[in-house]
């Protein structure tokens, strides 16, 4: 089985909004997928839940989102309504969120 991981940069809900759309359909066809927030794209869970994006439901109820970087998260100001959303704050690369160990374990990684 195909490994997938997402790793959404940017701030822009577009952008993210083609991530989840394939991120599904691929799940759907039955490769493994991982969505994290990093960067500036720790803004972004807050937006999707406020709006009750459909998209971001679904993703969230098959387990595809991961988590959030929490040193960008602290430093965008988002923290505290990222720990609230229930999000792991992911701090694996020396605070970051680190792709090294899906690298290892099979994961073809894809920056947006």
């Amino acid at each position: 089985m195909k490994k997938i991981l997402f790793y959404a940069m940017r701030e822009e809900k577009m952008c993210f909004v083609h991530v989840l759309l394939n991120a599904l359909e691929l799940h759907e066809a039955g490769y493994e997928v991982k969505i994290i927030f990093e960067g500036m794209a720790v803004k972004l869970p807050s937006v999707l839940t406020e709006e009750a994006n459909p998209l971001y439901r679904e993703a969230l109820d098959k387990n595809i989102i991961v988590g959030v970087c929490r040193v960008c998260s602290k430093m965008m100001g988002v923290l505290e309504e990222n720990e609230k959303l229930g999000l792991p704050l992911l701090d694996d690369m020396k605070g970051h969120a680190g792709m090294k160990d899906y690298i290892e374990n099979g994961y073809e990684v894809v920056i947006s």
